[in-house]
């Protein structure tokens, strides 16, 4: 996975890797709890909203993202209630909701997407290491209108078929890249949101600059979000600046004590 696209290190490959089996085997249980004949009747039954509309705002559009707890932070919520964080973004203003779906690593699952879903309107992306079509139709069954797409975790006809494919199932796919030669992949297989993942897989350590420096690279018409690092209304006014139309926070969000008047102050 990766393996040929510049600037992916054998230990960044390594940590993709891990996350990706593991989310592939935690997808090798799920297949069996649920027949193709219920998947596909759930997914006719959810009418996906506008997730790339959403994000189109007069002022920066904030992606409000739920977890448990991430690989590098550790456990983030003691009472994690997908539910509750829903009600708290939706009346923040956020744009749309973000949802970790990943077990091993963020101690997600598909049922907090449902969960979110019963308590909101708005758009809901499945943050997860999706490489399987199963997980787009899996998450629009659950009341998703996105999906997350690595461009490091998967080869360049993989993600262009994944990318048709979203299309076709009626939701969004968010792009996600990390450097010049990932975001000319993720426009080359049609992506229509692209997000920059400021979060370096190898030392997890963030870097901003990496907005100012690809923002460049995507076509306007193509939604820009920056991921990860975004702690203040000053970061988030940086990415405003630097041309991003949405950031996707979770950390600062989960670690607050009032994440509706938190979202209030990114949303610059």
């Amino acid at each position: 996975m990766g393996q040929n696209l510049p600037g992916v290190t054998q230990e960044t490959e390594d940590v993709l890797s891990r996350l990706v089996l593991e989310a592939r085997q935690d997808l090798m249980r799920r297949r069996f709890l649920l027949g193709s004949e219920q998947l596909e009747l759930a997914v006719a039954a959810y009418t996906p909203k506008d997730f790339i509309g959403a994000l189109r705002k007069p002022n920066l559009a904030v992606v409000a993202e739920m977890k448990q707890r991430t690989p590098s932070m550790g456990v983030l919520s003691d009472e994690y209630r997908p539910a509750d964080l829903a009600h708290a973004y939706t009346d923040g203003g956020a744009a749309a909701i973000s949802v970790l779906t990943h077990m091993a690593g963020f101690g997600g699952r598909v049922d907090h997407i449902r969960m979110a879903r019963a308590a909101t309107q708005l758009p809901i992306l499945r943050k997860d290491f999706v490489t399987d079509p199963y997980e787009i139709a899996e998450a629009r069954a659950c009341g998703a209108d996105a999906v997350l797409l690595i461009v490091a975790a998967l080869e360049s006809q993989q993600l262009r078929d994944l990318v048709a494919l979203t299309r076709s199932r009626g939701i969004a796919a968010l792009v996600e890249v990390h450097d010049e030669a990932e975001t000319a992949a993720a426009i080359e297989a049609g992506a229509q949101v692209v997000g920059v993942n400021h979060r370096d897989l190898k030392t997890f350590t963030v870097d901003l600059s990496l907005t100012e420096r690809l923002r460049k690279l995507v076509p306007k018409e193509v939604v820009f979000v920056a991921e990860s690092g975004v702690h203040s209304a000053a970061d988030a006014r940086r990415m405003r600046e630097a041309g991003a139309d949405a950031v996707l926070v979770g950390e600062v969000l989960m670690r607050s004590a009032d994440p509706a008047a938190t979202i209030k102050e990114l949303s610059v």
